[in-house]
């Protein structure tokens, strides 16, 4: 008779079954195993799917895939976080020596990884003031090293959207990719793939997983592309957990109604602060962002908005504030955040889902 020790380790419940759950399992497991060595080499032929989490697993699988479907895309894979995603992405389609050329004005990490970190890897970056159509061509024209262009559809922490179709004729015209950050718009806004944007790239740790309860990072578009950033993810380790995968893709369910309540929120917070502040919104999404009068106290500010918290990130379904100077974007110098207009009296805020009239009676109280 079989002992306990080996028991205890052998646990029921993994013969084959037939099994249709309402919802998809964690497939919490690290690696997959094989009845035969047949079966194993039939792996390498390709004939199977799944060896070792780390390259692959079905749960980090339907979440790319997930994604690329709300985006209008054919493939997507999903990596540890949005910068992992952006990283694959930017792998994808440069090596050392070629260029990219970025919006100046993108998130603070992604400003970080394209200044600092790509030189390290033998990859020029060039900034530019995307707002300016004749800028960026001048550069595509004076570095024909450039493969890649680099921006957001809703930028942050300013809120200027991108011309879109203006990257496009761009791209088509000097043979370029073009990846945009489609966090803040989500795919309940706007679905770059189908403007013709080759790769569309999401920190899913916001809208996408949307309870800040998870990070995790998404990047969909090109199947060639995404092929090359698959092995990205895999070979550098920027894979997603199960359970990580799991959970964004049960928040995803909810995407639709989360943005409906949150993005009227935003709305009426941004017309509430209209007389009370510089106010950025472009009309759509769920961040307005503020510049505080120069009279105001802004650590008081802050210390007097109740339950709205104050954090470094965005898109629960709590009304948020972050302070940009203090954090997204950091690690700029004093010149960057100057130029694009970062100072100590902006704040970034989240819309929630509460009702409308309890956020504004906190902001109000805030005010005053």
């Amino acid at each position: 008779m079989t002992s306990v020790d080996t028991k205890s380790v052998h646990t029921a419940g993994m013969e084959e079954r037939t099994i249709r759950p309402k919802v998809m399992p964690i497939y919490q497991t690290s690696a997959f195993s094989f009845s035969s060595l047949e079966e194993l080499e039939g792996y390498y032929e390709g004939n199977g799917t799944y060896l070792y989490t780390r390259t692959a697993n079905p749960n980090t699988d339907a979440l790319g895939q997930t994604v690329a479907q709300l985006e209008g895309a054919p493939k997507g894979v999903a990596a540890s976080s949005g910068m992992s995603a952006i990283l694959a992405g930017i792998l994808s389609v440069a090596e050392a020596g070629d260029h990219i050329l970025a919006a100046e004005d993108v998130y603070g990490g992604t400003f970080h990884l394209l200044k600092e970190e790509l030189r390290r890897l033998g990859i020029t970056v060039h900034f530019a003031d995307f707002s300016e159509s004749e800028t960026i061509e001048q550069i595509l024209v004076d570095f024909p090293e450039v493969k890649l262009m680099v921006s957001e559809s809703i930028t942050n922490p300013f809120l200027r959207i991108e011309d879109i179709e203006g990257l496009v004729q761009l791209k088509n015209q000097y043979g370029v990719k073009v990846m945009i950050d489609n966090t803040f718009a989500t795919p309940y806004t706007f679905t770059p793939y189908t403007q013709g944007v080759d790769l569309v790239v999401h920190s899913a740790t916001k809208y996408l997983g949307g309870h800040s309860d998870v990070t995790s990072g998404v990047l969909v578009g090109d199947p060639v592309l995404i092929e090359e950033a698959t092995k990205r993810v895999v070979n550098l380790g920027m894979n997603l957990s199960p359970f990580e995968a799991w959970l964004t893709i049960r928040g995803i369910k909810t995407l639709a109604l989360r943005m409906e309540k949150q993005n009227a929120n935003a709305q009426a917070i941004a017309d509430f602060l209209q007389d009370k502040a510089r106010v950025w919104y472009p009309g759509k999404g769920a961040i307005v962002s503020f510049e505080l009068p120069e009279t105001a106290d802004v650590s008081a500010f802050f210390s007097s908005l109740g339950w709205i918290k104050i954090v470094p990130t965005l898109a629960g379904v709590e009304t948020t504030v972050s302070y940009p100077f203090g954090t997204s974007h950091r690690a700029l110098s004093a010149e960057e955040k100057a130029r694009i207009g970062v100072t100590e009296r902006v704040v970034r805020l989240s819309a929630g889902i509460e009702g409308i009239e309890d956020i504004l009676g906190q902001l109000e109280q805030a005010f005053n």
